[in-house]
């Protein structure tokens, strides 16, 4: 067969995707080499399933990688249930009601479904309608089933998204409540399971692992500006949050970038709150500079060296 013909029968991709083009769940291949590959019609993740929350950096942490949160949400439209976001949930359940009545909503869960947007709202959902005592072990990702679209539909957009961080999973349980059963060993493998995590900015993380410690940050930004920004910090040698500190790469969750910093474990988390602040002023002020001056040759070498120490996780 000719090229000519070759081109001419090619089958379309799925929705008028060009297989050439990016592939829509935001991996960085060809959309052929991606979620094409399989050459028949597929469920294309949606990249960045936040995007459009004034939360969406938060949303984005207690998902991929905080241990042991709560947070609660300012719904659209009001209930009278006590509802609150959490990381993870006993048997890693979408959704419980507890006997008290507070319904929590589970973050860290499995789907079959590409856009964690829409499985969390319809577990909101199922939540504000469940007796107390009710567990949802899995979202309903049949497009039959109705409920809301998205979480931008169930919440308010502007409104912040405020975690509280917990050193162990004891709020699994309503006060005075003893686990008992399957749910006391799930409590006891996630409590051995969790590194010690703080909050110590807007979507900033400090995390202790051990060995290192490190600072992980969900930056807003899209990373066409973000990285020209930090390559111009790192350009000048101010990339850094000081003594005890390393820039050690980044990673790409939800369609956001996130920065990670090797710090020193022997230091405690507070004594980087000042330097992560002092260096989000310094990014905010190289943010605004990207669009009116461009790259130098050191800061292009600089974004190069970014790119190469970047990842993808979801």
């Amino acid at each position: 067969m000719s090229k000519r013909s070759a081109v001419k029968h090619r089958k379309p991709a799925p929705d008028g995707i060009n297989p050439r083009q990016p592939c829509p769940c935001g991996s960085g291949k060809r959309y052929k080499a991606c979620h094409g590959a399989s050459g028949g019609p597929v469920e294309v993740p949606v990249a960045r399933p936040f995007e459009g929350l004034a939360g969406e950096c938060e949303l984005v942490a207690l998902r991929e990688f905080v241990p042991s949160a709560l947070a609660a949400l300012r719904l659209a439209e009001p209930t009278e249930r006590p509802l609150s976001l959490a990381t993870v949930l006993p048997m890693a359940a979408a959704a419980v009601v507890r006997a008290d009545g507070t319904a929590l909503v589970g973050m860290q869960v499995q789907t079959r479904s590409g856009d964690v947007s829409r499985d969390v709202a319809r577990a909101i959902t199922w939540a504000l309608a469940a007796e107390p005592g009710e567990v949802l072990p899995v979202v309903e990702t049949d497009p039959a089933a109705g409920g809301p679209e998205r979480l931008q539909d169930v919440l308010v957009p502007d409104a912040a998204v405020e975690p509280e961080l917990h050193t162990d999973f004891g709020w699994w349980m309503p006060p005075g409540t003893e686990p008992t059963g399957e749910i006391a060993l799930s409590l006891e493998r996630a409590n051995s399971a969790i590194m010690p995590t703080e909050r110590i900015g807007p979507a900033a993380y400090w995390v202790n692992a051990g060995e290192k410690a490190h600072l992980r940050w969900v930056r807003p930004e899209p990373e066409e500006r973000l990285l020209p920004a930090m390559a111009r910090l790192a350009a000048r040698g101010e990339l850094t949050l000081g003594e005890g500190a390393r820039y050690a790469g980044s990673f790409r969750a939800h369609g956001l970038l996130v920065p990670v910093w090797d710090l020193d474990p022997e230091s405690h988390a507070r004594e980087w709150v000042d330097p992560a602040a002092e260096l989000g002023t310094r990014l905010e002020s190289a943010l605004s500079s990207v669009d009116s001056e461009p790259l130098t040759a050191d800061e292009r070498r600089a974004r190069d060296g970014l790119i190469g120490r970047q990842i993808t996780i979801r």
